[in-house]
């Protein structure tokens, strides 16, 4: 049996993993999906990966799944826990130091050609059903941008088994750009997947044989 750490990324809470968690429990293991103090101006990623921490408690056999955002937290979590997996699920990839600000400037994530949406469900949620996806919005919480400024407190990717899993139809991180970032900072190949942004509402039982697969 598997805790699996499941960590939201940004407007998002952890109400937008309940499919999976769901499915995780059914199938024996244990899920844990924190909502993260991404509203408050005064948290950062520390702040996150403590919020993370506790939730956690004494819990084993962690794995510790990241998405979008979420990808910020997720190493930091592996730096404080013994953790058996990372996965990040279309993610954004820190290198050592780098503010989540800097981010989009020093991948060339400007540069990527990709369709340009304003609406958050065209961005996020696509190919989830329309009740879920409405639904999803309404419990989306503002993203304080107050410290994303501030440098990661990562100094080197956690000697943690690490898996990259891209989504094909994901307008906002689309396959190429992953799959290049993936390869330039870790030298990792992303899986891929038939999923929008959000896998965890438009695909959960796909996205919950993924994470499974990855504990063979």
């Amino acid at each position: 049996m598997a805790t699996f750490v499941l960590i939201h990324g940004a407007g998002h809470t952890g109400w937008h993993w309940h499919p999976v968690a769901a499915e995780l429990r059914a199938r024996g293991h244990l899920a844990v999906a924190p909502d993260l103090p991404s509203d408050d101006d005064e948290a950062g990623l520390p702040e996150y990966a403590d919020a993370v921490v506790d939730a956690v408690g004494d819990a084993t056999e962690l794995v510790v799944v990241g998405h979008s955002f979420g990808g910020f937290t997720a190493p930091l979590v592996c730096d404080r826990l013994p953790v058996r997996q990372l996965v990040l699920v279309a993610p954004m990839i820190p290198a050592p130091g780098e503010s989540p600000a800097a981010y989009w400037a020093n991948t060339g994530h400007d540069q990527e050609v990709r369709p340009r949406y304003d609406d958050q469900v065209a961005l996020f949620y696509h190919d989830a059903p329309a009740g879920l996806a409405a639904e999803a919005v309404r419990r989306g919480r503002p993203q304080s941008v107050a410290r994303l400024a501030q440098p990661s407190p990562l100094k080197a990717w956690p000697d943690v088994p690490t898996r990259i899993l891209a989504c094909r139809q994901d307008p906002l991180f689309p396959t190429v750009f992953v799959r290049r970032v993936a390869l330039e900072r870790l030298g990792i190949v992303p899986d891929e997947m038939d999923s929008g942004h959000t896998p965890a509402l438009s695909r959960p039982t796909e996205l919950t044989e993924r994470l499974l697969a990855y504990l063979d």
